[in-house]
């Protein structure tokens, strides 16, 4: 088909496109991101005058769109965004201010450069950004859904809705179960193929006798010692913020048994009005 579109597509161009960007092989990827990585990877590295290789932009591509689009990029920094902005308002009251364009660039401009080092790390890690990222991610993820069911129970018993309550909690359970243990196995394990720190270990072990592998440089080892140590300590991060919060929802929920009327406080839902057309109308005369 996409000969017939007038492009020459030839095995042996298929086998230097996957040579050019690290892989072993580009065919039968199923959906569209790998190929979306290859064409990012291609346009990137000819636009900016062949500044580092095809693969290195075909793996930033694939942990950009992969990791970032759909969580950091889009819901994560938004939602971030206005979370940094309450907490600079503390230390200056200007800084909270939505309405203001300074404040809402430094707040946006703070999380991109968080996230944006996450993939920068991940693009130059030595054993591959997606080793290093992914279970972080995965973990995070997780973690943040096991955090809104929590919210959610929580509404239901100030609502005086209770007996409902087993819908959010029966999944609640179960993932911070999964995500808590998995946590903590992937910050303490001994086994050097899971624990962060038993691999950070491993790898500054080999610095310190000199034993280096041919494969690796002494800075790149010390990189990986870094990049899995500042997993963990991320990773034990988000097992105390969900301990925190699974803590302050249990007190939050028995609080809510105990009074005898609902404590919710919601906005009633309000209809628009049947003559909206009419209200806006006017309202544009009047201007």
């Amino acid at each position: 088909m996409v000969s017939g579109w007038g492009f020459s597509i030839t095995p042996d161009t298929l086998h230097q496109i996957a040579s050019e960007v690290g892989e072993q092989s580009i065919i039968s990827r199923a959906g569209g991101a790998p190929t979306l990585a290859v064409g990012m990877a291609y346009i990137l590295h000819g636009s900016l005058g062949g500044l580092m290789d095809v693969s290195f932009w075909y793996h930033f591509a694939i942990l950009f769109e992969a990791l970032f689009i759909l969580t950091a990029v889009d819901a994560g920094t938004r939602a971030a965004r206005f979370m940094l902005q309450d907490l600079l308002g503390v230390i200056s009251p200007g800084l909270k201010k939505t309405s203001s364009l300074p404040a809402n660039l430094l707040a946006t401009a703070l999380c991109v450069l968080a996230w944006g080092y996450f993939l920068h790390q991940g693009v130059v890690d030595p054993l591959g950004g997606i080793n290093t990222l992914w279970p972080l991610f995965g973990i995070a993820n997780q973690m943040l859904a096991g955090m809104a069911l929590m919210l959610c129970a929580v509404v239901l018993f100030k609502m005086k809705r209770q007996r409902y309550a087993w819908v959010a909690l029966l999944p609640t359970s179960w993932l911070l179960i999964c995500t808590l243990t998995a946590g903590w196995q992937k910050s303490f394990s001994p086994d050097t193929k899971v624990g962060f720190l038993a691999i950070a270990n491993k790898f500054q072990a080999m610095i310190d006798s000199g034993n280096i592998p041919p494969q690796y440089t002494e800075s790149q080892l010390a990189q990986l010692v870094f990049n899995n140590r500042l997993d963990a300590g991320l990773t034990i991060f988000f097992m105390i913020v969900v301990v925190v919060l699974a803590l302050f929802s249990i007190k939050t929920a028995l609080a809510a048994l105990k009074e005898d009327k609902p404590t919710a406080k919601e906005t009633p839902y309000e209809p628009m009005p049947e003559n909206l057309d009419a209200i806006e109308t006017q309202a544009k005369g009047a201007h």
